[in-house]
């Protein structure tokens, strides 16, 4: 992950003094397992270029740790992209330059507003283009963005999701930097580090003199912030967060699998916020009321509801009008949210929480734990190792099995080998998939062939979900019904498609 400072025209070759770095010698260090690289490519009077270089060590980064012996530390990209670790890894490189205090004799070109370019990636972001575009566009910059082009000899993604951006405009080196360090987390939506009201300084102090007026202050404020707590503390102190425009509100696009949400948990792997993605689920909380699990209206009495608590309600109240429902599986379990809820439920008897993360069945077992001897309590959850992809003899003749926001996350042609494993062998008396309804894609006002997570490998419209249900239910002899989940609108359904498939009754006697 690299950033390029280019700066051209009257007093550019001040540069190096603003950053404390001389063009002569080669910026080399290497701490907690990263490499950082300073190295002029040119300096002149008239023309200054210093790239910035970080590359750490994927082993080193999590030898000794807590989570090291999670295969899943192993194969994500965040060390790779240009995010808050990164910002981390070259703030001590440019920290005169953020703080705006270089030698004496330079001070009074802290002030000075250059030529700048700015080139920076890569960026995996799950906000669209013209997002990314308004963030740095509000600020008088003229944006351009990359994309790789994949050649893949099977049908995936012909477009990558990673973007290198380049900013043109006319700034001072400290008001550039800080701008940077501001928004990159806010592009990637992602923090390395516990979040606390630290955060809220870095905001002020970063944002002077542009965050106030830019259209995209909440969107900018919430991605930094996260949680539902520090955000109200942020407002008590600075007044409250209002959206310009409902334009404003669908543009605040999260991640939903991998993404803190705005409240007071973290979410991790699995369908605990997973799955739908956190630019269909902020816009939802926007948008959604309390009163009903299929549909919901906006409105201004009521505290707005999630997405992902939705789904989670239309679950339980389906499995709880079940007349058999003893044992539940539930697939894909994540950190065990749901499986918490159905554990309240009367008549449930065991609850398998099958989840391949390690470090989400971590925090399952300790969500799990908190459940003991709780009152209402009808069955402690048991967080278990499992995956679609590998048949394990102890979820077969369930009473119900769940796939929350699972199915999305696996390559579509692997999945009708998986329903025929989960019909024809697993046998469960009721299965209960959820998945996201591309159609409704089109009320977030995202782009044509964009999804709603990175992860996601193909997302449905209603049409083809209805057609792969009914080709499943007739091999595996079961009956099926679908329904939606969320805000209904005209033409585009509800976000969020259910099916409930119930073995035929002549083989259940």
């Amino acid at each position: 992950m690299h950033l390029i400072i280019k700066a051209s025209g009257e007093g550019a070759g001040q540069v190096s003094h603003l950053l404390a770095k001389n063009p002569n010698n080669l910026y080399d260090r290497t701490d907690k397992g990263v490499r950082v690289r300073m190295v002029y490519t040119k300096a002149g009077e008239q023309e200054t270029e210093v790239l910035i270089h970080a590359e750490p060590d994927p082993v080193d980064l999590v030898r000794g740790t807590p989570d090291g012996y999670d295969i899943t530390q192993y194969i994500n990209d965040r060390e790779f992209v240009t995010s808050s670790l990164f910002c981390s890894y070259i703030r001590s490189a440019l920290g005169t330059a953020l703080n705006g205090k270089p030698k004496e004799d330079y001070t009074q070109w802290v002030d000075h507003v250059f030529e700048l370019e700015l080139t920076f990636g890569p960026v995996a972001s799950d906000l669209p283009d013209r997002v990314v575009e308004e963030l740095f566009s509000a600020l008088g910059y003229d944006v351009a963005m990359e994309r790789g082009e994949s050649a893949y000899s099977f049908d995936l993604k012909n477009r990558s999701t990673v973007r290198h951006i380049t900013l043109r405009g006319k700034q001072t080196i400290q008001q550039a930097l800080r701008q940077l360090f501001l928004l990159i987390p806010v592009l990637d939506n992602y923090k390395h580090y516990f979040i606390s009201e630290d955060e809220i300084d870095k905001i002020i102090r970063y944002g002077e003199g542009w965050l106030d007026t830019h259209p995209l202050k909440e969107l900018i404020v919430r991605r930094t912030l996260h949680f539902a707590e520090l955000i109200r503390t942020y407002e008590r102190k600075h007044g409250a967060l209002i959206v310009e425009d409902a334009g404003t509100v669908q543009a605040r696009m999260t991640d939903g699998n991998r993404e803190r949400p705005l409240n007071s948990e973290s979410e991790t792997l699995g369908h605990d916020g997973a799955g739908e993605d956190r630019a269909a689920e902020t816009k939802a909380e926007t948008d959604m009321d309390t009163t009903d699990t299929d549909t919901a209206e906006l409105s201004s009495d009521t505290a707005p509801v999630r997405l992902n608590e939705l789904r989670y309600r239309a679950i339980t109240d389906i499995v709880a009008s079940l007349p058999n429902k003893r044992r539940i599986v539930d697939m894909g379990a994540g950190e065990g949210k749901l499986s918490a809820r159905l554990a309240y439920i009367p008549g449930v008897e065991m609850i398998a929480a099958v989840e391949p993360s390690g470090q989400s069945r971590l925090r399952a077992k300790e969500r799990f734990a908190r459940l003991q001897d709780r009152a209402g309590v009808k069955a402690v959850p048991e967080a278990m190792l499992g995956s679609l992809f590998y048949f394990d003899e102890q979820m077969q003749h369930m009473d119900v099995m769940i796939l929350c926001e699972v199915i999305e996350h696996v390559e579509e042609y692997r999945l009708d080998r998986i329903m025929d494993t989960i019909l024809n062998e697993y046998r469960p008396e009721v299965l209960l998939v959820t998945t996201p309804n591309k159609e409704y894609n089109e009320v977030y006002e995202m782009e044509q062939k964009q999804l709603r997570h990175q992860d996601h490998r193909f997302e449905w419209t209603r049409e083809q979900f209805s057609m792969r249900c009914a080709q499943w239910a007739e091999k595996g002899d079961y009956a099926y019904g679908i329904s939606g989940i969320g805000e209904h609108k005209e033409g585009f359904g509800q976000p969020t498609q259910l099916v409930k498939f119930s073995r035929r009754k002549e083989e259940q006697a």
